[in-house]
Formats: C-alpha cells, sequence, structure tokens
C-alpha cells in the first residue's frame, strides 16, 4: 500500500528547526524574518499535517517533546540540503565559483593540513575558503545543520544521521607525564588531565586507559591541548594527546608510551547537490601525504 506523503513546506520545516535552536519564540520569529504569531501558525499547521504533536505547555511557553526528536532530525536534513541546492543553482546561474564553508578539529588545521590548505587556496585565487576550528562534537552538529560544508574531525563513535564520513587519518596518541614521575606500570599512572567528558577523543582515550589497567581519575579539562600541555608542566596530571601536537615545540612533554590510535575522518552530508570546489577540496585532503 503507497504511503500517503504529508503535505507539508520547507518553510514549516525551517520554523521548527529555528525554534529548537532559538531562546524565544519571538527571537526565532525574528530570525526567519516573520511574525511570532505567523511561526506559531505555520508550526501549528506542520503538527496538524504530519498528525504528532511536537509541542507541550509549560505555562504560557511551548516546548518541544522529546518524541518530536525524529521529526526534528528530518527537518534539519531537508533544511541543510536545500540550502545546498539553493547555493548550487545561484552559482551556476552566476557562473560565479563560490565558497567553501570547512571545519576542523585544531590538529587537523594547525599541525596535519596548513599546508594543504595554503595549496588549495593559491590554486583556487576566486574560491571564498571559510575555516571553523572547533571540537568534533560542534562540527558535526554545524555540518548536520547545514552551516558547514566539509568537516575534517575524530570518527564518532555511531554514526551521526545524514553523515557520511570517509577515513582520513589513523593518528598516534600518547601516554605522558609529568617531570620527575617514572613511566612505570600502568597501575601508578594519574591523575589525570583530559579532553572534557562526551568528546569523541575523550572516549576513546578512556577506553584505552582502563584497558591498561589504569585508574582514570580526572582532575581537569580542556579541549584546547595546548592548556593540557601547560596542565602537565605544572604537575598537575598526566595526559593524553596527539604525538604531533605534545612533542613539538620548545617544551615538548616526557612521553611515557603510546597508548593507541584515532581515526580522522572528512564528513559531509549525504546526498548534498555537488558542489564541485568542496569535491576538490576534498581530494586534495584525501590525497595528502601527512606524517602523523
Amino acid at each position: 500500500m503507497r504511503t500517503v506523503l504529508p503535505d507539508i513546506s520547507i518553510r514549516q520545516l525551517e520554523y521548527l528547526v529555528v525554534v529548537s535552536e532559538s531562546p524565544t519564540w519571538a527571537a526565532a520569529a525574528d530570525r526567519v524574518g516573520v511574525s511570532a504569531s505567523a511561526l506559531s501558525q505555520g508550526l501549528a499547521e506542520l503538527e496538524r499535517r504530519i498528525g504528532v504533536p511536537l509541542f507541550d505547555r509549560v505555562g504560557r511557553r511551548r516546548v518541544l517533546r522529546s518524541t518530536a526528536a525524529e521529526v526534528l532530525d528530518h527537518a534539519r536534513q531537508v533544511v541543510a540540503l536545500t540550502g545546498d541546492l539553493a547555493r548550487w543553482a545561484e552559482r551556476r546561474q552566476s557562473g560565479a565559483e563560490g565558497g567553501v564553508r570547512l571545519g576542523m578539529i585544531d590538529v587537523a588545521a594547525v599541525n596535519h593540513y596548513p599546508t594543504v590548505l595554503h595549496r588549495f587556496r593559491e590554486g583556487h585565487p576566486d574560491l571564498e575558503l571559510r575555516l571553523r576550528v572547533a571540537p568534533s562534537g560542534s562540527l558535526l552538529d554545524d555540518l548536520v545543520a547545514g552551516d558547514l560544508d566539509v568537516v575534517v574531525c575524530v570518527a564518532p563513535a555511531e554514526p551521526v544521521r545524514g553523515v557520511t564520513t570517509e577515513p582520513l587519518l589513523n593518528e598516534e596518541l600518547a601516554v605522558y607525564r609529568p617531570d620527575g614521575h617514572r613511566a612505570g606500570p600502568a597501575e601508578d599512572w594519574g591523575p589525570w588531565v583530559l579532553f572534557p567528558a562526551g568528546s569523541h577523543t575523550r572516549g576513546v582515550i578512556e577506553a584505552a586507559l582502563r584497558a591498561e589497567g589504569a585508574e582514570v581519575e580526572v582532575v581537569a579539562d580542556s579541549h584546547q591541548p595546548e592548556v593540557l600541555r601547560e596542565m602537565v608542566g605544572l604537575g598537575l596530571g598526566w595526559t593524553v594527546l596527539p604525538v604531533v601536537q605534545a612533542e613539538t615545540g620548545d617544551r615538548p612533554l616526557q612521553r611515557a608510551r603510546l597508548l593507541t590510535h584515532r581515526q580522522l575522518v572528512i564528513a559531509r552530508r549525504e546526498g548534498a547537490a555537488i558542489d564541485p570546489a568542496a569535491v576538490a577540496l576534498a581530494n586534495a585532503l584525501t590525497t595528502a601525504e601527512v606524517v602523523g
């Protein structure tokens, strides 16, 4: 039996995405350029057409139901892919080369691929390359939302809906000790200064440390490797970092031993309109010879 598709608009889906990201309905209405009443009517019509309630009333406020998550995920994908199509069509009509919005974790931007980016810019002088450096989770969220075109990040533990990934680099992670501490057996390591709980790399590190028999007592955390290096230098704790970040510069850290690897990937939206500039950048990254 053929499923009857609900007659919903991309504009209604955009309303849902913006409401989920805005502190108030007034702020959401301002973002999409409509009145609060028009926003409310559009979302009420979306609820009616899909036949699933999306909001609960809490006092005078309306808040998204937890059961609306599937609809919100779908809305984000549709809005992002439609934005891709609009930008592609605009470039085709104008003949402009356009731009690429690239997201990278810090080690990729600073240590592994700065030469690749420099050469890419030299080879595409009319292309606007925008770079955002942030943790993996934040970059993937922006990719799904349509705010980035290409992302280089740590491989997520679970597949991200609407995102395809391709292996890019298998990166070494090592244990580093403060001055005056012996490497010793794993049960003597710690306490730790690590990446924040919930980050992709933290999960890889904790699993590897526990497999070695180390106790994972975390006394401080930071997304920034430079901060973790300083904490080790001050004797606040041990850490685990990519070798390329820990053993360069004027004051390299003292390695206790190699611990594990993490996989860096290149991520893009599944089903996005083909953008020649984004494809060229992805190819430049995947074919680059990188040490690390």
